[in-house]
């Protein structure tokens, strides 16, 4: 025999009410990077699964409302156009390689439209570039992907920029990119629906842990160079400190309590190159994201990575690189490939 079933005496306009789920809206720009797109969106899947009801929906914008190509060349379907963006609770802006060569005009247009009516802007990895040139992150702390972090700051030199994993800053949300995104995700996830369902989604996705906010992007000087000498580290990390001003090995040596040619020695037996050629090397390399990922004049570039003459930077730069300053941002601009920056 049937059990009967139990009804509530509860009136019905005092029952709970289950809570509308938040809609997150994506919004893809050209060779975004997929696996910051996936470490964002799949905690939401995984949060809706350990709750057992819908707290989260998505959907997919491009600027035309057709599939667009992330980095890698897969293509990603979506549910329209930027402009048709709407009925959110927070519009995730997901960019990635040479996010600086385009214009970005409709998405940011949209951008600022939502953010008049109070709906939440966030950024993966390159989208906080989107972000700031919108003017969307004036007053908010901010961050990007440790590779694009210099231009960032060179560009937008009044912009509260860190390097940390992500920031959360009220109604604006950004992170480094690549799984950087899994911790911001969880980080709002906890916040919304509380600690127990964002260690469920942390368990399912095999990450052990929810890392801080303050946690480095970049692995430390130790993994980087494969070394351990302490001495050697440390006058590495000054190397990277002062780049305008490039310290003498004489002023590096006495930093880290040594002799010239102690200094000498080192390099050569641990990294097989002098203190003067390591210390090119970072230069040079800050330069090229500079070229890469800004429009400022090369000269400028050139005296923001400690070079006294615009000849002098494009000597050292066709040493290194096999092609003039000129000829790396031209590259650029006539769609040769570069790098990933995440």
């Amino acid at each position: 025999m049937q059990k009967p079933v139990e009804r509530s005496t509860m009136p019905v306009s005092l029952m709970p009410v289950a809570e509308a789920p938040r809609v997150y809206g994506f919004m893809l720009a050209p060779q975004f990077s997929m696996i910051a797109f996936t470490s964002a969106i799949e905690p939401l899947r995984l949060a809706n699964r350990a709750a057992g009801r819908a707290l989260y929906e998505w959907r997919l914008y491009s600027p035309d409302g057709r599939a667009i190509e992330a980095s890698n060349g897969v293509a990603v379907a979506v549910d329209g156009a930027y402009a048709e963006a709407g009925g959110l609770a927070a519009a995730i802006v997901c960019a990635g390689l040479d996010v600086q060569t385009h214009g970005h005009r409709e998405l940011m247009a949209v951008l600022r439209r939502l953010a008049s009516f109070g709906v939440g802007i966030g950024a993966v990895c390159t989208g906080t570039y989107v972000l700031a040139k919108a003017g969307l992150l004036d007053g908010h702390a901010a961050t990007i992907h440790w590779e694009n972090f210099s231009s960032l700051a060179s560009e937008f030199p009044d912009l509260d920029l860190s390097q940390e994993l992500f920031e959360i800053d009220r109604n604006r949300f950004t992170c480094a990119g690549g799984t950087a995104a899994v911790d911001m995700m969880l980080s709002l996830i906890a916040g919304h629906h509380g600690v127990d369902i964002a260690t469920e989604v942390t368990d399912q996705l095999i990450h052990h842990r929810v890392r801080d906010a303050a946690e480095r992007q970049r692995m430390d000087l130790r993994a980087r160079l494969g070394v351990a000498h302490p001495r050697l580290l440390a006058v590495v990390a000054l190397m990277e400190q002062a780049i305008e001003r490039p310290l003498t090995c004489q002023e590096l040596a006495a930093k880290a309590g040594c002799s010239t040619r102690q200094l000498e020695r080192l390099f050569h037996k641990y990294l097989g190159r002098s203190p003067t050629r390591h210390y090119l090397t970072i230069r040079l390399e800050r330069a090229r994201e500079l070229l890469r990922q800004t429009s400022r004049p090369i000269l400028a570039i050139a005296v923001e990575c400690g070079f006294v003459s615009a000849s002098h930077f494009s000597k050292s730069y066709v040493e290194h690189f096999g092609r003039t300053p000129r000829a790396e941002r031209n590259a650029l601009r006539s769609g040769i490939p570069v790098r990933a920056a995440s």
